[in-house]
């Protein structure tokens, strides 16, 4: 017997809104309202809203809330100052990538942990399984109590500022405060999937539609849309952000991934860290790599990537990229072929298409540093 799609807060505003809604990690999501490409423009060039309450959030507190951490991630977490967050990964013993997920320190010893909707059950047993029960690290699921909306765009702070309690404008880029928002207390992360400016508003579940309506009632002079998750993969695309079950997955390790930089061994022990760092002194064999197609085609998930016939890699993620207007790719090549210019092709449906290795970002970024 199937189970039964969850919804979030926000579903009955996507439906009445018009939108398509799909099955996306258990979930009943929006994948577009008025188009994708549409939503892709409205996010790069104003603002625009995205329902991310499917997202898991786990807390964390205790004495030994900070060594816990430690041991399940591979960033550095002690190096995260109170208002802070950062991009990490939960790694197997064999050095794959459980998940990757971010890091928010509420307080000296209380953190925030957020993760893939469709890896909610798999990391919380992952947690539970590395820290076992009791102990002085308290943890608690508290995905289904957050909603989460995004708001991403070079309009994204004017809109927000419209309905905060607070100088959004001064909250640095990977930095987060609490505060409300349309007179919901809300915990305002300037963090995004997009490559543009904007926040993600972690809300009370049942405030969330509150929030949603706010958000796009002020920003009609902005404006502003809903956006569904087919805008959201084309815009991390062109940023070349990992989609996790895409590209990364258990079989993936970070460095061959190009997620060496959030992979701290001189921290100390953490799950996976030997095996990662024996990856390192042999060098990974295959590197995730930027393609644009040279031939009008559109390289999918799972398509191979030849050289001179040999099958080389295979495309983890392919769209086209409006911002760009080129069709593009990510993919996984054999090391000695990931240099950038390198020339491969993919094969589409039996035919061998022209592509090529490309810088990444495909577009640049636009968020907030200072």
């Amino acid at each position: 017997m199937d189970t039964p799609l969850k919804r979030t807060p926000l579903y009955q505003a996507h439906v009445r809104a018009g939108a398509r809604m799909v099955p996306f990690g258990g979930w009943e999501m929006p994948v577009q309202y008025t188009g994708i490409i549409e939503e892709h423009r409205t996010v790069r060039r104003a603002v625009g809203c995205f329902d991310v309450s499917h997202m898991g959030e786990f807390e964390v507190d205790g004495p030994e809330a900070l060594a816990a951490l430690q041991r399940l991630t591979t960033n550095d977490v002690a190096a995260l100052e109170v208002g802070q967050v950062h991009y990490s990964l939960l790694c197997t013993s064999e050095g794959g990538i459980v998940d990757d997920l971010t890091v928010y320190r509420l307080a000296a010893d209380r953190f925030m942990v957020t993760v893939n909707a469709s890896n909610i059950d798999k990391d919380w047993a992952h947690v539970n399984r590395w820290t076992g029960p009791g102990g002085g690290a308290r943890w608690r699921n508290v995905s289904l109590e957050t909603g989460l909306v995004a708001v991403q765009g070079p309009r994204a702070e004017a809109l927000v500022g419209r309905l905060a309690d607070r100088d959004v404008a001064a909250l640095g880029y990977y930095r987060f405060a609490r505060g409300t928002v349309a007179g919901v207390p809300v915990l305002l992360s300037r963090t995004g999937y997009t490559g543009e400016d904007g926040f993600e508003l972690y809300v009370p579940w049942g405030e969330t539609e509150r929030v949603w309506t706010a958000l796009l009632d002020a920003g009609r002079g902005e404006g502003v849309a809903p956006i569904g998750l087919g805008a959201r993969d084309t815009l991390r695309l062109e940023m070349k952000y990992a989609l996790y079950g895409n590209d990364i997955d258990e079989t993936t390790s970070p460095l061959e991934a190009g997620l060496g930089w959030v992979v701290k061994p001189a921290k100390g022990d953490f799950v996976g860290r030997d095996a990662i760092e024996k990856v390192r002194a042999a060098g990974p064999r295959r590197k995730l790599v930027g393609l644009e197609m040279v031939d009008r085609a559109v390289a999918r998930h799972g398509y191979q990537v030849l050289k001179d016939g040999r099958t080389v890699g295979v495309v983890t993620s392919g769209s086209y990229g409006p911002s760009v207007d080129r069709y593009i790719a990510m993919a996984y090549v054999e090391t000695a072929l990931a240099a950038v210019g390198t020339a491969v092709d993919v094969a589409v449906r039996g035919q061998a298409k022209a592509a090529q290795v490309v810088r990444t970002p495909f577009h640049p970024p636009s968020v907030k540093k200072g």
